[in-house]
């Protein structure tokens, strides 16, 4: 495929060699692209056996596009995927409400001048720290994730107080940088912390009445467990 000079003109800025360890031992540079290139490479392939995932890659791209006209297909999509996953349902609509104040928060951001995704990062943490007394860094670990893992999302981990303490803590903060009309990172951080201490003391004040923390290193794979667990007794 490298060899067809069109292909090599169109593709090549897309893979990178990278110097792996084969079977060997021994390293070897190696062709090597992320997932987005990928798709090109396979919509560049002309043999019959690529037609498989070209319509397949079609149909997503038709599917998205109908979810950016719709949003509530995505959530809808989103809401399928965590019932395969054994969620229950109740965690599934706390999760997609959770989503909506996320987004709603971040295009607040990016209204004033937060555009980078460090800073991003900053400012939830920001919120993580007054409501939880943790970094996101930090709460991943409680939870056993691996924190260098993007695709170990941490929300997708949280028990229904955590997810109910995130959303108050994004949701009083998008409210405060209203009405403050906080712009760039130094103000957006001080809104950020407020929020994040609306829900902290609410945290607080229900583990006084309960006793019991909060922040619990149960994860996803603990509370499918549990449902199947359940279906299972209430079959016998």
């Amino acid at each position: 495929m490298k060899d067809r000079e069109f292909l090599q003109l169109e593709l090549s800025p897309i893979w990178v060699r990278l110097k792996l360890e084969a079977i060997d031992g021994k390293k070897y540079g190696t062709d090597c692209a992320n997932t987005e290139s990928m798709f090109r490479i396979i919509q560049s392939i002309p043999s019959p056996k690529a037609e498989p995932f070209k319509q397949w890659l079609a149909k997503v791209g038709y599917e998205r596009i109908k979810e950016i006209e719709n949003p509530e297909l995505a959530q809808e999509r989103a809401r399928k995927y965590y019932e395969l996953k054994g969620y229950p349902k109740e965690w599934i609509e706390k999760r997609l409400r959770g989503i909506a104040v996320r987004q709603e928060l971040s295009e607040e951001w990016k209204n004033r001048d937060i555009n980078e995704e460090k800073e991003f990062a900053i400012l939830t943490d920001e919120i993580s720290k007054a409501t939880f007394n943790l970094t996101t860094g930090e709460h991943k670990k409680v939870k056993q994730l691996d924190v260098k893992r993007k695709n170990q999302n941490l929300r997708d981990h949280m028990t229904d107080l955590e997810l109910i303490f995130t959303m108050l803590g994004e949701k009083a903060t998008t409210e405060i940088t209203k009405t403050k009309d906080s712009k760039g990172l130094p103000q957006c951080a001080e809104s950020a912390k407020e929020g994040g201490s609306i829900a902290g003391n609410a945290r607080v004040e229900l583990e006084k009445k309960t006793g019991k923390k909060v922040v619990s290193a149960e994860n996803c794979l603990d509370i499918t467990h549990k449902r199947k667990r359940l279906k299972t007794i209430s079959k016998q």
